[in-house]
């Protein structure tokens, strides 16, 4: 993943991986026809999953280009961009 480091770009795929099977439980459920609620819940925690991939990589773009007034790199830690990123969700 360009821009992402290498211990970084592992986490989020991880997520979109725990995601993409989250989403193929809601594909079965509904091929099942299961109740709609049920089918909700996982659909909602399949999108939560999905925003907060989305939110770990902005994070680790902006982490990774954030400077001070010197050009130095501003030491960020990742939980606390993600933190600012969902609290806007």
């Amino acid at each position: 993943m360009s821009g992402v480091p290498a211990s970084e770009a592992k986490k989020i795929a991880n997520r979109l991986r725990r995601a993409q099977g989250q989403l193929g439980a809601v594909l079965s459920m509904v091929e099942e026809e299961r109740d709609c609620r049920d089918i909700v819940t996982q659909l909602a925690a399949v999108s939560s999953a999905l925003d907060r991939a989305g939110f770990a990589i902005i994070a680790a773009a902006m982490k990774d280009c954030m400077r001070d007034e010197t050009g130095e790199k501003i030491d960020v830690e990742m939980a606390d961009l993600e933190k600012l990123f969902l609290s806007l969700a």
